[in-house]
């Protein structure tokens, strides 16, 4: 909710906590802009509602690409000591069949239990000396009468009420979104027209297991796509998709796993998969697409997971997340950005970081979202083509894994890459159809070309929304 600026905050502001910022949610994003702000001579008040390491199982593997980003943030450190595994790209296996994505040479990626890392980036914020951690619950923005120009948070404090005071708040809590973008009249249309719910994984943690190959995340493609990641030296994830119309008949998402997954499932695995079932500790993970919109709230930047959360099939939502930290860092930084009280120059900054996180993150997220649609397919007909011409060209190696597997970072790059997958897709069906066939294979070809765009345009159209 939103609540007008009294007279009585501005007698009583002084008794009130007060900093040059306020970040809402220590997760990824928001303990990692605490510090880069804080670097920058900044003061900062980091928010979170509860200090407990976060029970979520995903977001645990970290390509080549956010390893970098959070080097260059001065947070590499963040990634040892939580016995964290060096990754070295993806085993797909179909069928009897295992393609090997190997990351770029001389890059590592790194899979980790997510809430041991965000505990370490918290614990890398509150050592900050401009930085302060405060276990609060955010209930609302402090908006000024008629202007919509956001002044701070009031929040719960220990069941009290509480009110912190910053010219410029950064939320980076997805729960906080709705809130957030009602605060301007402005924005808030736009920003409820598109949220939707792409599908939904069911997530098991593993403990005392150890995948046939820990240094290598898993995709396994069968009834369902399988994400299997080794998230410690004796302990994995996974991530299981089922299908819609399945997760409440016939024994449920449990029953379904338990007939259909568990049998496709490496032998070491399936023992602590099992347990788990029978223990009761499958959890379902929603994945939602929000679209990004700018921010033209003075005194409001709405980042991290909150303008966008992704698919968790290439680790992407978390490398975007942090290169978003490296340009607002870049953009906040005291040479350009001097005084965050100059409203006028920080929603310039806005603009600027809207576009430019856009054109950064375009690559991932079109990336995720066509891949997720391939290794889903489940009975279209030629996305099981299109899905075939993928293994074929990653199992070429090289070039054809390069950019893939780094995440490239240029669009381009990613459009070459498509449509490389579509032509070896055609090229497929006509070497297994017999010559006399020649029309039906004409036709399919055309329907390949044709479904691949749309799948391509749709992903476009909705990294675009907003």
């Amino acid at each position: 909710m939103t609540i007008p600026i009294q007279e009585s905050f501005d007698s009583g502001r002084a008794q009130y906590r007060q900093a040059d910022v306020i970040v809402v949610g220590a997760g990824i994003f928001g303990s990692a802009a605490a510090v880069a702000l804080s670097r920058q001579g900044r003061s900062v008040l980091l928010l979170e509602r509860s200090l407990t390491p976060p029970d979520r199982i995903v977001g645990e593997l970290l390509p080549p690409g956010g390893v970098q980003a959070l080097q260059e943030l001065g947070l590499g450190h963040c990634l040892d000591g939580i016995d964290s595994v060096p990754v070295q790209g993806h085993h797909v296996r179909h069928r009897d069949e295992v393609v090997t994505v190997a990351y770029p040479e001389s890059t590592e990626g790194r899979s980790f239990h997510r809430g041991r890392f965000v505990q370490r980036l918290r614990r890398a914020a509150s050592e900050e000396p401009g930085v302060t951690l405060v276990e609060t619950l955010v209930t609302g923005l402090i908006t000024v009468d008629h202007a919509d120009q956001v002044l701070g948070v009031t929040s719960l404090t220990d069941g009290e009420p509480d009110c912190f005071f910053a010219p410029l708040t950064i939320i980076a809590n997805s729960k906080l979104r709705t809130a957030a973008a009602s605060s301007s009249s402005s924005s808030s249309s736009s920003s409820k027209k598109i949220v939707q719910s792409r599908s939904r994984f069911w997530a098991l943690e593993l403990p005392d297991t150890a995948l046939p190959s820990p240094g290598f995340g898993h995709v396994l493609l069968g009834d369902a796509p399988v994400l299997l990641c080794q998230i410690g030296a004796r302990e994995a994830s996974a991530l299981v998709q089922v299908p819609k119309g399945l997760e409440e008949v016939d024994g449920g998402a449990a029953g379904y796993v338990r007939r259909r997954i568990v049998p496709g499932l490496p032998a070491c695995v399936r023992p602590a998969f099992l347990a788990g079932l029978e223990a009761g500790r499958l959890r379902c993970l929603q994945n939602s697409l929000l679209p990004a919109a700018s921010n033209r709230t003075p005194g409001l930047l709405v980042a991290g997971d909150a303008p966008r959360m992704r698919h968790s099939l290439t680790g992407g939502g978390v490398t975007a997340a942090l290169n978003d930290v490296v340009l607002l860092g870049e953009l906040l930084d005291p040479s350009r950005t001097p005084d965050f009280d100059n409203v006028g120059l920080l929603l310039q900054q806005f603009a600027e970081f809207h576009w430019r996180r856009r054109c950064r993150s375009f690559g991932i997220n079109v990336l995720t979202q066509t891949l997720y649609s391939l290794f889903a397919a489940e009975d279209d007909y030629y996305l099981t083509l299109l899905r075939q011409g993928c293994l074929e060209y990653l199992k070429r190696g090289g070039i054809c894994v390069d950019g893939p597997a780094g995440i490239t970072k240029n669009p381009f790059d990613l459009l070459w890459h498509f449509f490389a997958v579509v032509l070896f897709s055609i090229w497929g069906l006509f070497l297994s159809k017999p010559t006399w066939k020649l029309p039906v294979t004409l036709v399919d070809s055309v329907g390949i070309l044709l479904r691949a765009c749309l799948v391509l345009v749709m992903c476009i159209f909705y990294e675009l929304a907003g």
